[in-house]
C-alpha cells in the first residue's frame, strides 16, 4: 500500500494515539447526545474534534464517529450523513461537494495478517476521496485506498482497491461496473 504505516503497539507513538482515541470519543460521545437543532453545540464540538471548524457549508449529522479527528480532512460543501464511522489516524480527506450515505466507514489503520505481528503492531495508509464523489449508505472504505473525481460507491460495496474518477463501483469487491 503507498505510504503504509507500521506503529509498534505499546510504544509513545501508540500511547499518544491511544490517548487521543479517548479524548475524542468522549467528545463524539457529548456530539452525539445533542438535540439535532443545536447548531452552535455541535459547531463547538465539532471543531474541538477536528482540531478545527467545518469548512464553509459542510454538514455532518450525528450521530457522528470518528477515533482520532485531527486527521480528516474535509473540503467545502462536503455531506456527512448520519451513523458515519471515520477512523483517520492515517489520514482521510474528503474533496469538497462529496456526499456520503448513512453507515459508511472510512477505515485507516488495521493489523498486519501474520499472526506474529498481528499483536504487536498496527498499521496504516491514507484515504483519498477526491471531489464531487458519492459514497452509498453502508459502503466501506478500507486503508490506502484513492477515489478518482466524480465516482459513486454504491451502497454497501466494499473498497479496498482504487476507484477510477468518473466511475461506479459496487459489491463486496466494489468492482467498476460502469464508466463515463
Amino acid at each position: 500500500m503507498p505510504s503504509q504505516r507500521l506503529m509498534r503497539i505499546h510504544s509513545p507513538e501508540f500511547q499518544a494515539m491511544a490517548d487521543r482515541v479517548l479524548e475524542v470519543s468522549a467528545l463524539t460521545s457529548r456530539l452525539n447526545c445533542l438535540p439535532f437543532d443545536d447548531e452552535a453545540g455541535k459547531a463547538e464540538l465539532l471543531t474541538q474534534i477536528l482540531g478545527r471548524p467545518l469548512p464553509a457549508r459542510a454538514t455532518i449529522y450525528p450521530p457522528f464517529f470518528t477515533d482520532h479527528g485531527l486527521r480528516l480532512e474535509l473540503g467545502e460543501r462536503v455531506f456527512i450523513n448520519q451513523n458515519c464511522t471515520f477512523l483517520d489516524y492515517a489520514g482521510i480527506r474528503i474533496g469538497a461537494r462529496t456526499m456520503i450515505g448513512p453507515k459508511a466507514t472510512f477505515i485507516t489503520s488495521g493489523h498486519p495478517v501474520d499472526p506474529e505481528e498481528r499483536r504487536h503492531y498496527l498499521t496504516g495508509a491514507p484515504i483519498d476521496v477526491a471531489e464531487n464523489v458519492w459514497i452509498g449508505a453502508g459502503a466501506t472504505i478500507l486503508p490506502g485506498v484513492s477515489i478518482g473525481r466524480d465516482a459513486v460507491v454504491a451502497a454497501g460495496a466494499v473498497v479496498a482497491a482504487d476507484v477510477p474518477a468518473a466511475s461506479l463501483v459496487t459489491g463486496a469487491k466494489a468492482d467498476v461496473l460502469r464508466r463515463w
